[in-house]
C-alpha cells in the first residue's frame, strides 16, 4: 500500500469539500443579498436564518481547513504501533488514521480515513499486528500495519 498516494486522495478529497463550502458562503451570502426588500421584520428575520446559515457553513469550513492542516504533520514511514498516520488492516476493513473523512477508495479497495477521536481510532491507538481489539462487543484481529 502506497501511504503517499492514500495521503494525496484525502488531501485532494479536503480541499474539494473546502472548495465546496467557500462556494456555499459566497453563494447564502449572493443570495441574502437579492431578498433585500421593504418588509421590515420578515427581511429581518429572513437576514438571521441567512447568517445562521452562513455561521454553520463557517463551522465545517473550520473544521475541515484544520483537518487540512493537521494532515501537514503525518509522515508515511511505516509504523511498528497504531498512531496518527498509521493504516491499518483488521478482519473487518482497511482504516486509515489521520482525520474523520470518511470513506475513500484505493486501488479498488475501500479505506475508512477515521480521527484519532473516533472511537474506533482511539481504541485502535498503541496496538500491534496480531493483537486483538475489541469495540461495542466486537472483535477483530490486527491483520497489518503500514
Amino acid at each position: 500500500m502506497n501511504k503517499t498516494e492514500i495521503l494525496q486522495i484525502i488531501q485532494d478529497k479536503l480541499s474539494e469539500k473546502i472548495g465546496t463550502l467557500e462556494r456555499m458562503i459566497a453563494e447564502t451570502r449572493a443570495s441574502n443579498n437579492e431578498t433585500k426588500s421593504s418588509m421590515g421584520d420578515k427581511y429581518e428575520t429572513s437576514r438571521e436564518m441567512v447568517q445562521q446559515e452562513i455561521n454553520n457553513i463557517q463551522l465545517q469550513l473550520n473544521e475541515n481547513l484544520r483537518a487540512k492542516n493537521s494532515l501537514k504533520l503525518i509522515t508515511t514511514n511505516p509504523h511498528q504501533t497504531i498512531g496518527v498516520g498509521s493504516l491499518v488492516e483488521t478482519e473487518k476493513g482497511l482504516f486509515y488514521i489521520a482525520v474523520s473523512l470518511g470513506e475513500i477508495i484505493f486501488n479498488e479497495k475501500k479505506i475508512f480515513v477515521i480521527s484519532t477521536e473516533s472511537p474506533l481510532g482511539n481504541v485502535l491507538l498503541g496496538h500491534k499486528t496480531g493483537e486483538e481489539i475489541s469495540l461495542n462487543n466486537l472483535k477483530q484481529k490486527i491483520l497489518k500495519i503500514w
